[in-house]
Formats: structure tokens, sequence, C-alpha cells
């Protein structure tokens, strides 16, 4: 019987049960944090290896001395191995240090500071805007938020993004310098981007001769089924329409092996890394190549060891996000309470709370001892104008913590909505 067909002696009485529930859960003096997508100890230990896995001999590798200075771009060793990862060609592939972030912000930098492919400099412009699909990445967010540039929601479908809006405010403003993708598993909705999707945006025909897609596969091998969608290659098809140098890609290993000591690559076309060399090379020599020789040896170069990796990974998490989606179901669907998908994939369950009871629903958790990313997050300037996307962070707790962390979510969410019919 779902919660908005009680008559309100029904609904008075079950919200004061509720309340009875979360006054006991406060006298647990619970501290568990949800609020970040991290791998646990445990998924941190099966990479225990790479502290161990070389040599000195090693160093003397492929290019040379990786000890010293120089390969800016990363050792070819290491191309060989992340290549395949996102669909291009060694050559069309930059090795960073550990996070993918940082590459997303020094690209964004260097369009405000010098432009691109000798276009004006962002910052010398009147305006500047992003497309951000949403829900979506609040790290992305922070970034355009950051230099200042005007964000737009873009809404989230099955598929991907609307591609009709999205094409449509592309080809009409030039001042939309580009758009925020995570097109596998999408944080935090975990969709992935259909073949038409892909296409799409592949062709976009934006006004702005600058306009950049920032295709951030974060999630590109994050797999949680046994036979998982594959994600059309964007370079390749943006070449089809002479598109290549419209698009960023950006992936890492910061969930693969060590969140703190990954790898971070990035993928363009040629010309378009020529040009951000330009600021590469004042901003450093070269990126930790020990660090990229310790994962070409740990995967004896070869990526289909990095996918074994993560079958071992997602042994671990899977169980977590089954406790999830279990209680959902167990707990709110009955009831009629909010909306969720069941992820293929990635880092995250989204919850659609009734309209106006994100806020809520975290701040009871906060009050009862359990920390969920910020309600509004996963929109541009921390602000969900419906007020009802949460996400969910299952990867760090252990099972027992967790399952304890979702039944009081789900109670949360139950005295919220009974809040919000009462009011009505």
């Amino acid at each position: 019987m779902e919660l908005k067909t009680f008559d309100k002696a029904q609904l008075a009485a079950f919200y004061e049960e509720c309340k009875a529930q979360y006054a006991a859960y406060q006298a647990q003096d619970l501290k568990l944090d949800m609020s970040r997508g991290k791998p646990s100890p445990k998924q941190l230990d099966i990479s225990g290896g790479l502290l161990d896995c070389i040599s000195e001999a090693d160093l003397n590798g492929q290019a040379g001395d990786y000890r010293n200075y120089g390969l800016l771009d990363g050792i070819p060793e290491a191309k060989a191995l992340f290549a395949p990862m996102l669909g291009v060609e060694t050559d069309e592939l930059f090795i960073f240090g550990n996070a993918s972030l940082q590459a997303m912000y020094l690209t964004i930098s260097y369009a405000y500071s010098h432009g691109l492919l000798g276009n004006t400099p962002w910052s010398k412009l009147d305006k500047v805007k992003f497309l951000c699909p949403v829900p979506g990445y609040d790290r992305h967010f922070s970034i355009t938020q950051f230099f200042g540039a005007e964000m737009i929601n873009i809404p989230m479908n099955e598929e991907g993004p609307d591609m009709d809006l999205v094409e449509k405010l592309v080809s009409e403003d030039a001042s939309i310098k580009g758009i925020w993708c995570v097109p596998q598993y999408a944080n935090p909705t975990g969709i992935s981007y259909s073949d038409e999707v892909v296409r799409r945006m592949a062709a976009l025909k934006p006004a702005a001769a600058d306009f950049r897609v920032f295709w951030d596969n974060a999630y590109c091998i994050h797999h949680l089924c046994d036979n998982p969608k594959t994600i059309l290659p964007i370079l390749a098809e943006a070449k089809k329409y002479g598109n290549e140098n419209m698009v960023y890609l950006f992936a890492s290993t910061a969930k693969v092996t060590y969140a703190g000591a990954g790898v971070a690559v990035m993928a363009a076309s040629k010309e378009n890394l020529s040009d951000l060399k330009k600021a590469l090379n004042v901003f450093t020599i070269s990126f930790d190549k020990i660090n990229q020789m310790r994962h070409v040896k740990f995967f004896d170069g070869k990526f289909e060891n990095v996918l074994a990796h993560m079958e071992k990974h997602r042994a671990l998490i899977q169980p977590k996000f089954d406790v999830v989606v279990s209680t959902l179901e167990k707990e709110l669907a009955p009831l009629g309470i909010g909306s969720w998908v069941n992820p293929q994939g990635g880092y995250f369950v989204s919850f659609d709370a009734p309209q106006g009871c994100a806020k809520r629903i975290v701040q009871l958790c906060k009050e009862a001892g359990v920390v969920l990313t910020g309600a509004g997050a996963t929109f541009p300037y921390g602000k969900d104008p419906e007020d009802k996307n949460i996400r969910i962070a299952p990867t760090y707790p252990e099972v027992d913590e967790l399952q304890k962390a979702m039944d009081l979510f789900v109670l949360c969410a139950k005295l919220a909505a009974a809040e919000k019919l009462l009011a009505e």
C-alpha cells in the first residue's frame, strides 16, 4: 500500500512509529561516512603487489632511464597498456600523475589563459557557458564554477543527456564552450550512453570553434555485471565527422589500484595534445614515470590483466550494491517512496526522493550518525531545483555497517515522506 494512499490517521500513526524507531537509532551513536565514492581498505589491499613489483633494472625501459627527467607525455609501455581502456591509439594518449581531475583542471585552465588551438582565451570573453548533464559529478561542476563559467543543466534520460537540447544549444550559442560527460556508469545515475547518444555527441556542430566535449570515462572498466555494455569510442566516432579536435577523454586507475597513487590518462587528437603541451612543458618536466612503470609491471603490460583485476573489485563491492538495492526495494518500493536504478557498474546508486525531501533525508541521516553526500551536490552550484536527488556511495563501509546505514536511510526517507504528506 503506497504511503500517499494512507488516510490522515494511518499517516499519523506511521509517522509516530518511524519517529520511535529513529530515536532508537540516535541512541546507538553511529558514526558512518558514505559521503564519497572511496575504495574500501580491502579493495586497496588487492593492489599490494604494486609496492614491490619493480626493481631498479626495470626502470631502464624502452625509452631510456625512467629515474631521470624527460618523457613529458609518459612512457611508451604505459601508453600501450592504457590505450585500450579509452579505445585510442598510443600517440593520442598523454599520461599524467595520479588524478584525472588534475588533467581536466589544467585543460580548462589553459583554455582560460591561452585559448585552445589559437582561439580567444576564455578569460577575455564576456561570457563562458558549460553544459552539465544532471544529476552529475560535483567535482566537474566545481572546476567550471571555480573559473566562473555559467553552468546550464541538461536533463539525463535512460540513454544519456537530452541530445535534442544539447544539439540546439551548442549550435545556437557560441558562448557555450563545453559539456561534461561521464559516459559509462554515469556518476551518480549509473546510466551508460547509448550508441545513438555517442554518435550524436561526436557529430555536434557547435557555433564555437573551441567547443569541447569533456569525456570523463572514469568508470569504463568498473563493471558489476557479466555482459557489460561497450560504449562506442568517441574519438574514433568524432573522426568520422571531422570533429577529432572537439573531444578530450579522461580516465585513471584511482579506483583500480591505489586512489592516492594511481595513473591518470588523457586522450585527444594529436593536434590538441600538441597544443596542450605548450602549457604542460611549462607546468612540469615529467610526471611520475616510476609509478607508470610500476603499473606496467604489476599488470605485466597486458590490458586483459587490468580487466581480470577488476573482477576482484567486483567480488568485493557487488554485495554492497546488492544491500543498497535490496533494502530500497524491500522497504520503500511497496510504499511508493522514491525511485532508483540498479546500476550495472560504477560506484554509486542514485536515489530520487519525493520532491522536496532530499535535504531533509540527508539531515536526518546525519543527526543519527550517517553522513551522506550533501543533497544538491549532484547539480551545479549545489542547487537541485526539485530537492530530490541523493547520491549513495556504498563501496567504503563493510557490508554489516552498510546494512545499518541503509536501514537508517530508508527510515529517514519514510520520515521525510510522511512529514511532507502530513504538511499537505
